[in-house]
């Protein structure tokens, strides 16, 4: 079918729905839900067999659903109404929850059901839960839907007779958010915080100004000062007092005017910060119990496993430094593999925007990350005492990508979604060595073909163009548990030397034939004139991506009906 994605902004769930829809052999077309007269437009050109809008910030217009059946994703249980579903459920601690696939009507959210799924909820923000738990039942429900649809034959459920134990909630207000530093335990805290994430955050103040929290994390041990008092720091989280414990504020959004950039948190009161206790972990072993630990190191059956858990996948420089410092450590262990394990929602997704837009000189700071991100890719590339391997439990973008595939092998969860392009962030070049990775993987036309396509795909789509390894279990756990026995297995495997001694005689051949460092150069150059020439495309880019500003239209290579030439198929 001719299926038309109306979407408030394309996200990680709409890329998913996206990339699951052209896989099961959908024609796909996406249209940013701007105005009524835009997406009326929309319909008018590509003339869809069906609407599926994933995410929106208001009702579709009359005159768009009563022509065509438009299919709302809507992340609650059956007759739950309302556009704040996912953060009730998370504050009013929600043992089970899910989402909904109803037939756009006159009254928001209260049309019929074509498909529902339910799912367990995890103790997680609600940003987190949004890109796992929220995705996949959202994938399952909208394949079920448009299978529904294309059948002709199925009759979609009114609300009134589904039996369903949800209600309608009202718009969640700072008020509803709101924390009580002499009141709230510690689990209310966090659930509060967690329902905030990562939008719109939760109003508070911090060393007496105004401010956004998020990203919380509970403390096992640390105690100390009055409820609500900020008493210790570790490198870009602030630890603040509850009434039975602590909380860890990992970024906040402080500053006056209507688009303050969110930062971790010691930077953005970094001058305040300087003054706070600091309670640095002793190396990078793991912590035994909860607290905020932003790289952490384990080993099990000689395999040494580096996580870093950046928030939202983003790599500053000097989180860059830290990584590498810790990763050529973990080489100096007793084991022969190490696996870069990234974080639960996003293994990595290049250099930190949010910090660049903040800098004195967003060039030079970008200048400066980029550097930082090359320096750890080539440590990477150039490791000769292990085998490594990068393991993607969440989605990858952009100079993450490269990084990822810096390692001898990258393994991913199936269902991510992989962005191994640059060219959306104003036509940045690129640089993480992607010109000495890619080709060897994909052919020099398949490179050039990925760097232009600008379209996000799945992990099978990536194991099939070469571009990583292996595509392994979609559930969380077994991943874990299958990348575990899959290293173990390297590690005692009988090839081992044999496997080192090739990644070595491959390294000195590709440096005989051309040197890492003029690949760098060469990349560093094309950079450069992204960051200080006479194109502004990155510098503005990056100011919208960073402030989250409206968008204005939608880029050609997701609205194809806008295409020059395009015509509707007869």
């Amino acid at each position: 079918m001719r299926i038309l994605l109306l979407t408030h902004a394309f996200n990680s769930l709409t890329q998913r729905l996206f990339a699951e829809l052209t896989a099961s052999g959908h024609e796909l077309s996406i249209e940013f839900d701007i105005a009524d007269s835009v997406a009326e437009e929309a319909g008018d050109l590509y003339r869809p067999d069906l609407i599926v809008a994933p995410y929106l910030r208001r009702a579709i217009p009359e005159s768009i659903w009563r022509t065509h059946v438009c299919l709302i994703v809507h992340p609650g249980i059956v007759g739950d109404r309302g556009p704040s579903a996912l953060d009730w459920a998370i504050q009013e601690d929600e043992r089970d929850w899910g989402v909904t696939v109803l037939q756009a009507e006159a009254e928001m959210d209260a049309g019929s059901i074509w498909a529902e799924e339910t799912f367990v909820m995890r103790r997680a923000t609600k940003a987190s839960l949004y890109r796992n738990e929220v995705t996949e039942a959202a994938c399952r429900a909208v394949l079920k839907a448009v299978e529904r649809f294309a059948s002709g034959n199925f009759v979609p459920t009114p609300l009134a007779r589904a039996n369903g134990r949800g209600r309608l909630r009202p718009l969640m207000k700072q008020s509803d958010r709101a924390i009580d530093w002499q009141r709230d335990d510690t689990a209310t805290v966090l659930r509060k915080l967690a329902a905030g994430d990562g939008v719109p955050g939760v109003a508070d103040h911090l060393f007496g100004e105004s401010c956004h929290l998020h990203d919380g994390h509970a403390e096992a041990t640390i105690r100390g000062g009055q409820p609500g008092d900020v008493i210790g720091r570790r490198e870009t989280a602030l630890l603040r007092a509850t009434v039975d414990g602590a909380v860890w504020i990992g970024h906040v959004r402080c500053g006056k005017g209507d688009l303050p950039i969110k930062l971790p948190a010691t930077l953005a009161c970094a001058e305040q910060a300087s003054g706070v206790p600091e309670f640095a972990l002793n190396g990078w072993w793991a912590a035994s119990g909860p607290t905020w630990q932003d790289i952490a190191y384990r080993e099990a059956d000689g395999v040494g496993f580096l996580h870093f858990d950046f928030y939202n996948g983003a790599m500053g420089t000097q989180q860059c430094r830290r990584l590498l410092a810790a990763y050529r450590w973990a080489l100096t262990r007793p084991t022969r593999v190490v696996v870069l394990m990234g974080g639960a929602d996003f293994w990595s997704n290049g250099i930190h925007l949010n910090l660049i837009e903040a800098a004195v000189s967003p060039a030079d700071e970008s200048s400066a990350n980029i550097e930082a991100i090359d320096d750890l890719a080539e440590a990477i590339i150039r490791s000769e005492s292990h085998l490594t391997v990068a393991a993607l439990p969440g989605n990858c973008g952009a100079g993450g990508c490269f990084l990822a595939r810096a390692a001898d092998l990258v393994w991913a969860r199936s269902g991510i979604v992989l962005n191994p392009h640059y060219k959306n962030m104003g036509n940045l070049y690129g640089s993480e060595y992607w010109t000495y990775l890619l080709p060897p993987r994909v052919g020099e036309e398949g490179a050039r073909a990925l760097m232009r396509h600008r379209l996000p795909m799945l992990a099978g789509e990536a194991l099939t163009s070469g571009f990583i390894d292996a595509c392994l279990a979609p559930e969380p756990a077994a991943f874990r548990v299958e990348v575990a026995r899959r290293a173990s297995a390297l590690a005692d495997g009988d090839d081992f030397a044999a496997k080192l001694a090739a990644k070595r005689a491959r390294r000195a051949q590709d440096e005989a034939a051309k040197p890492l460092a003029q690949y760098r150069a060469e990349e560093l150059t094309q950079m450069r004139r992204n960051f200080y020439g006479f194109d502004p495309s990155y510098h503005v880019a990056r100011y919208h991506f960073v402030r989250k500003s409206p968008q204005s239209w939608t880029p050609r290579h997701l609205a194809r009906h806008r295409n020059p030439g395009w015509k509707v198929p007869a």
